[in-house]
């Protein structure tokens, strides 16, 4: 799951396809990208988000779209204008990688939100590992997106720097903690005890659960906080949640991960009838096969063109390692651990603990008593 050097490789090279028709049509412009491939933090299938910055009084949509048409960049039929969204866009799908990619005019949120995001990386090394998992938790069951029901990209890394930031163990925030047993407290935390009604997120100044009731008094004039409330780092007096209507489909599955994972680490599950042919995070995470065959035709085309890229992607050296549907791990490339093997391994040595000795310890985190 994590970003193979040659898939950073082939979305250069999809930037710069759009870029060269940007810069065609103004030569000034800057072209700058944002989201997951900024921080890094991107799925095999994830979109590449670009903001063009330059002196229009409206977004030139229209003109970017048909230059886009003329130069046959995107696949036919596949480009959208989208100028009546609260963000006006371009979505295309790549006509050579079938990566699609949303383009936007003059918003610099995306951008501050990526800078933020690479610095909380920096600060919790262990924030990768988590989201990386949790991402590809979601996008199997169509909770990735806010309009397919589930939550935002953003929205989730913010519920995991909160989660780490008020973690009650200090030890949970060092690089050598067992990341499976993190990943348990995480979804016990959001499946089962954080006080949704209630309660909402605050992550500046150290963080903080906060009553909905303050983060009302900041906000504009008619609004009221949202399900999953979470107050913008970035921008003060808007919820970051406010569009995440299926919160709490997101809430139940969240649940449901932590109660299978829980009786998979606990002692009982030595007895298991299928322990030996299923590995323990693939009980509730799995590849299809598709997207197995998309990575080995990527490392196929683009396996001589890697170049790495810094100011691109900072965290592409960590190679990566597929878990299959049928559970069985391929050989990893690399000696050093992956983000999907260092949790597979945390996870198996979680088994050792005794079941009493789970996610409660986070239990007392949030719920009614966060607000009394």
């Amino acid at each position: 799951m994590s970003p193979r050097p040659e898939e950073a490789a082939m979305r250069r090279e999809v930037v710069k396809r759009i870029e060269t028709v940007i810069k065609d049509l103004w030569p000034t412009a800057d072209v700058q990208i944002f989201g997951s491939f900024s921080t890094g933090l991107y799925l095999p299938t994830s979109d590449i988000d670009l903001v063009v910055f330059g002196k229009w009084e409206r977004p030139p949509l229209q003109l970017l779209e048909q230059a886009l048409r003329k130069h046959n960049v995107a696949e036919p039929y596949s480009i959208k204008v989208l100028d009546k969204a609260t963000v006006p866009i371009i979505k295309l799908t790549d006509q050579e990688t079938e990566v699609k990619v949303d383009i936007s005019f003059n918003v610099e949120t995306g951008v501050k939100a990526a800078r933020f995001i690479k610095e909380y990386m920096k600060k919790y090394s262990l924030l990768p590992y988590l989201i990386l998992v949790l991402k590809q938790f979601l996008l199997q069951r169509d909770l990735n997106e806010v309009f397919t029901g589930g939550i935002s990209s953003y929205s989730l890394i913010l519920m995991a720097i909160s989660f780490l930031q008020l973690h009650p163990r200090i030890d949970a925030r060092r690089a050598d903690e067992n990341l499976g047993m993190l990943l348990i407290e995480f979804f016990e935390l959001y499946g089962r005890n954080f006080n949704y009604l209630k309660t909402g997120i605050r992550i500046k100044n150290g963080g903080a659960y906060i009553a909905k009731e303050e983060i009302m008094k900041v906000m504009t004039n008619g609004y009221r906080p949202s399900m999953l409330c979470i107050e913008d780092p970035l921008l003060p007096g808007n919820d970051v949640g406010r569009s995440s209507y299926g919160a709490m489909q997101v809430k139940q599955v969240f649940d449901y991960a932590y109660i299978v994972l829980s009786h998979a680490v606990s002692p009982l599950a030595r007895s298991y009838p299928n322990r030996d042919s299923e590995s323990t995070l693939g009980r509730i995470i799995k590849v299809t096969q598709e997207v197995i065959d998309y990575r080995a035709w990527i490392k196929k085309k683009w396996g001589s063109k890697i170049n790495l890229s810094p100011e691109l992607d900072n965290r592409l050296k960590i190679r990566d390692q597929i878990t299959p549907c049928n559970g069985e791990q391929q050989q990893n490339r690399d000696s050093e651990p992956s983000y999907n093997q260092r949790l597979a391994l945390s996870l198996a040595s979680t088994q050792q603990l005794s079941s009493g000795s789970s996610a409660s310890s986070v239990s007392s985190l949030s719920g009614s008593d966060i607000v009394s």
